[in-house]
This record gives C-alpha cells, sequence and structure tokens, in this order.
C-alpha cells in the first residue's frame, strides 16, 4: 500500500511529465536565425455555439513537427463572414487576433470547413509590456506559442490578483493548457484550498480532479483530503460511486490510502458482494486487498468450498494460494490417504514438496 509520501510522488510525476512536455512550439532553439513563422491551419465550425474547432501545424527550422488543436471563441476571427463559412466553395483571408500576436491565415473555406496556410506576426508591444512585468525578452517563437495558446496580460494579471506571481514562463504554458487558469483556482479555494501550488494545481487538472468531486467527496465524510491523496484517487479510478457501493457494504469511510490500494489491487464492490454470499462479511479491507494481491478468486473459494472446507478464513486462502494449495492438490492428497488433512496440514505438506 502507498504511504503519503508514495502517494505524493504522484503530483511529482505529473508535474515532471508537463515539464517535459508541454511546450512543443517554444523547443526551437530561439538564438537561430529567425525567419517568417509559417505553417498550416484547419479549421472547423461548431454549429449552435460561439466556438470553433481550430488546429495549426508547422514544421520548424530543425525538422520537428508541431500541432496544436484547440476550441477557441468565433469572435477572435476577423475577417471570416458567415457567407464564406457556409458556402459552397470560396478563397479566405482572416486573421486570428490575440496579444502575442497575430496569425494572417489564407486558404479556402466549405460548408462549415476550411483550411490553408498562415504566417504569425509578433506583437513586440507586448513583449515590452512582458518585460515590463519582470519577464526576459521573449523571441518570436515564445511569443507565436504564448499567441497559439491564448496567454495574455489578462490571464498573467487576474493570477497576480489570486496571488500567484512571478511565476515562470513554464508555469504559465502549464497553466493555460491544462486550463489550471484563475476560473479553477477560484472553484478550488471555494472549497478550502488556497493558494495551491502550481505544480499541484496542473496534476490535479491532468488527472480530473474537479471541484465536483471534491464536493461529493465532502458529502461522503472526506473534508478537504491532502491534494497528493486527491490526484491519486482519480488516477487510480476511486471515484464517488465506488466509495458510495463500499458503504452499502457497510465499509464506512475507508481510509484514502486503503481506498486507492483496494483499486490499485482490482478489489471491486462486485467481489465484496461475491464474497459476503458464500457467507463472508466485512472482510477487513488489508486482508481483501492480499486476496487480490496473490489471486484469491471467489471461483478458488467455492472450489475449496466444495472439498468441504466451508468458511475458510481470509488469511488460510492467501496462504493457500501463496503456497500452491490447489484444489488438484487437495484431491491428490487425498487419493493418497490424507482424507482428513486441515488446510494447515495440507499447506505443510505442499511445502514440504509432497506432490514432487
Amino acid at each position: 500500500m502507498k504511504t503519503r509520501n508514495g502517494l505524493s510522488s504522484y503530483v511529482r510525476t505529473a508535474a515532471a511529465v508537463v515539464l517535459a512536455s508541454l511546450l512543443s512550439y517554444a523547443s526551437v532553439s530561439s538564438n537561430s536565425a529567425q525567419g517568417p513563422i509559417t505553417g498550416e491551419w484547419i479549421l472547423e465550425m461548431k454549429p449552435g455555439t460561439d466556438f470553433v474547432y481550430f488546429s495549426i501545424h508547422r514544421r520548424s527550422e530543425r525538422g520537428g513537427n508541431h500541432s496544436s488543436s484547440s476550441n477557441i471563441r468565433a469572435d477572435s476571427l476577423k475577417g471570416l463572414s458567415a457567407a464564406q463559412v457556409s458556402g459552397s466553395g470560396s478563397a479566405v483571408s482572416f486573421q486570428v487576433v490575440r496579444e502575442a500576436g497575430t496569425l494572417n491565415c489564407e486558404g479556402w473555406f466549405k460548408e462549415g470547413k476550411g483550411s490553408g496556410s498562415f504566417t504569425f506576426v509578433p506583437n513586440q508591444r507586448f513583449a515590452a509590456e512582458m518585460a515590463g512585468l519582470g519577464y526576459e525578452k521573449l523571441s518570436d517563437e515564445k511569443l507565436f506559442s504564448m499567441a497559439v495558446h491564448d496567454i495574455g496580460l489578462v490571464f498573467i494579471r487576474d493570477l497576480n490578483a489570486l496571488g500567484y506571481d512571478h511565476l515562470t514562463i513554464d508555469n504559465l504554458f502549464a497553466m493555460r493548457i491544462h486550463g489550471a487558469g484563475p476560473e479553477f483556482i477560484k472553484a478550488m479555494k471555494a472549497e478550502g484550498y488556497d493558494q495551491v501550488p502550481v505544480d499541484n494545481l496542473v496534476a490535479m487538472r491532468i488527472h480530473g480532479v474537479k471541484p465536483e468531486f471534491i464536493g461529493e467527496l465532502k458529502t461522503l465524510g472526506y473534508d478537504h483530503p491532502p491534494l497528493d491523496q486527491l490526484v491519486a484517487m482519480r488516477i487510480h479510478g476511486v471515484s464517488t460511486e465506488f466509495v458510495k457501493g463500499l458503504q452499502e457494504q457497510g465499509y464506512q469511510q475507508p481510509p484514502i490510502e486503503q481506498l486507492v490500494a483496494m483499486r490499485i489491487h482490482g478489489v471491486k464492490n462486485e467481489f465484496i458482494q461475491e464474497l459476503k454470499e458464500l457467507g463472508y462479511e466485512r472482510i477487513p479491507i488489508d486482508q481483501l486487498v492480499a486476496m487480490r494481491i496473490h489471486g484469491v478468486r471467489t471461483e478458488f473459494v467455492k472450489e475449496v468450498k466444495a472439498l468441504g472446507f466451508d468458511r475458510v478464513p481470509p488469511d488460510q486462502l492467501v496462504a493457500m494460494r501463496i503456497h500452491g494449495v490447489s484444489s488438484e492438490f487437495i484431491q491428490k492428497a487425498r487419493s493418497r490417504g490424507y482424507t482428513d488433512a486441515s488446510i494447515e496440514q495440507l499447506i505443510e505438506l505442499k511445502i514440504r514438496g509432497f506432490d514432487k
């Protein structure tokens, strides 16, 4: 079973993954000679919403392929008319305007879908304002990445107002890409989590720790769990439905470490119910986990019961599996005269190599 320190490693691992992979666009060396930043775009309208699906692709000077796709607001497209979007086919020219710069797009649109090429024009005024906030001079590559992910002064100032000032560029990208921005921070604060470290915020978003999940846990008696435990629960599928099922089986508020261990080793509510039908009521959680670790399935319990061993204690069932005392072994022992051997005796026979 994982300890608290073990659970916290999930957060550190998630943060490491983010830092290793989030800046695909900014990975091109800013020291190389900078030519125009160009690439291809694909756009698809989303009828009935204020958003469009926008995807861009470019090849760097070093030959790397970089792609990004996201839903962006339709009003961020300047110069693209409704007639062009819904028509039977026409050439288009429009702009995606962001604080860090503008993507000048040209191409073809037909029946709500379009594609073409773009050229990025960095906003040097934005770069100067960023420098005024303490960020070093930003390369065109960084500005391009910030434009792609819509990282602007409003986003940064909103974070500052919430106490997240002097963030690194990597922090800003991770928070924007994974949705760990001001709205999420406010929602987490409402649940009692104030000034959560950036790495934890990002890990929570990556693994789906939502305010709604925290609220549901609170109604089940888990008030303000540690952040690393929340992440571990989501990683291993400890849902509120799973917890409710355990409560119905008589397990009231097991420690989160035990809930995680149960999910890691496959202790499902169905397994507990099947054991109950075989006469095993409220088996301690550590024994349930041990049973699953060592392959004590309900089929095995039924086989042992059919041979006359009813309600064998869980620790003995585990010992039988550890030492290979199967139904076949029991039948072999009986055929050789050990008709009244107990479970302990059968285990001893197996240890001593009786069947070899």
